[in-house]
């Protein structure tokens, strides 16, 4: 079996595809490809997990000026040229898009070529490749239940999360209450500034308190020597290598609301507090967020909304209401889905049709 795995740009996109490829390779011992662009976290994470990477040069369509699009739909039909050179020398058997600026061009040419197509969506509303490639894709594998309005042929498989969110330890009775606190691999620095301004308020309101907070690099010092001035007990890192272990050691998370952490949130059951970045395109972070929040497993905190008083006080409500805490973990237990690479990679092997 060949497949191809098209799209990129971000985490969010290249570290579910590569679960799904390694899914591919362990069920059928799929050969697989990558495409995407040069601007994208692909370059990096692709050839370091062993796979081929091949790349189209294409830009954006959403959130950009008119002459940046112009640029972009000049340049489009080589994109799609390119896409479909690379597939006839290849020839796979499936083509997987996983959003991203790769992903439009190649699944329009695989679609032109007759070759299965095979889309993952991890967020409430599709990104805009994948709405675009919705009426004629094959299947869809997507994360909510209420983006199958967006696809015809479609299944809730969830978006792939390393195994170790699954089987986090339980967290010691007896610890301090433990607040996590990240904005992804690069921080976020409005959470950042909203948490360091109100540990005062923090250590006067919640009693003992111990905060776990990543903040990338370009916070990391101010935001250590907030913590220092403050006496609040607290771990700062620029980065955090091993999330799982911190994530079994929090009570409570406070974070972004982008589709692989919204997975990672749920596949470990820890109630959260997302605070979705506005930026997003489509503004996909705030549905994601939304979602949860429908189901009882998380605070939404609209960034705009996000003051000290109110930070402190949703924090102290969470942390001092064990009860709460619980109802919230297993609620977004209720949400994860630990076999989504597996179930995706199946569907792949179905349109591709070879057996399992």
């Amino acid at each position: 079996m060949r497949a191809v795995l098209a799209g990129g740009g971000t985490g969010g996109h290249v570290i579910p595809a590569l679960a799904i490829a390694q899914e591919l390779r362990d069920l059928y011992s799929a050969e697989v490809m990558f495409v995407g662009t040069r601007r994208g976290i692909e370059n990096r994470l692709v050839p370091a997990a062993g796979f081929e990477l091949r790349l189209v040069e294409v830009g954006a369509l959403k959130n950009v000026s008119v002459a940046r699009r112009i640029e972009t739909l000049t340049a489009l039909p080589a994109a799609i040229f390119r896409s479909w050179k690379i597939l006839s020398n290849f020839r796979p058997d499936v083509v997987i898009g996983v959003g991203g600026y790769a992903s439009g061009p190649a699944m329009l040419a695989a679609a032109l070529s007759g070759v299965p197509t095979l889309v993952f969506e991890p967020n409430v509303v599709p990104g805009f490749a994948n709405r675009v490639m919705a009426p004629i894709v094959s299947a869809a594998g997507v994360h909510f239940q209420e983006t199958r309005r967006h696809f015809q042929r479609c299944q809730v498989t969830g978006v792939p999360v390393r195994r170790a969110f699954f089987s986090l330890p339980p967290k010691p009775p007896g610890g301090p209450p433990t607040l996590l606190v990240f904005g992804g691999s690069q921080g976020a620095h409005a959470i950042n500034e909203a948490v360091t301004n109100s540990l005062a308020a923090l250590i006067e309101r919640v009693p003992g308190i111990h905060l776990i907070h990543q903040t990338g690099e370009r916070d990391y010092n101010d935001a250590q020597a907030a913590y220092r001035r403050s006496g609040v007990g607290a771990e700062v890192f620029p980065f955090i290598e091993d999330m799982p272990k911190m994530f079994a050691r929090a009570d409570l998370l406070m974070c972004r609301s982008g589709a692989s952490t919204v997975a990672e949130v749920t596949a470990a059951g820890k109630p959260a507090i997302f605070i979705p970045f506005p930026h997003a395109a489509d503004d996909h972070q705030l549905r994601n967020a939304e979602a949860l929040a429908r189901a009882g497993a998380a605070v939404l905190i609209a960034e705009k909304d996000l003051t000290s008083e109110g930070l402190v006080r949703v924090v102290r409500e969470l942390l001092c209401d064990p009860a709460r805490l619980a109802r919230m973990s297993a609620a977004s237990r209720k949400l994860a889905h630990p076999d989504a690479a597996r179930e995706i990679a199946l569907m792949a092997g179905r349109l591709a049709g070879v057996p399992a």
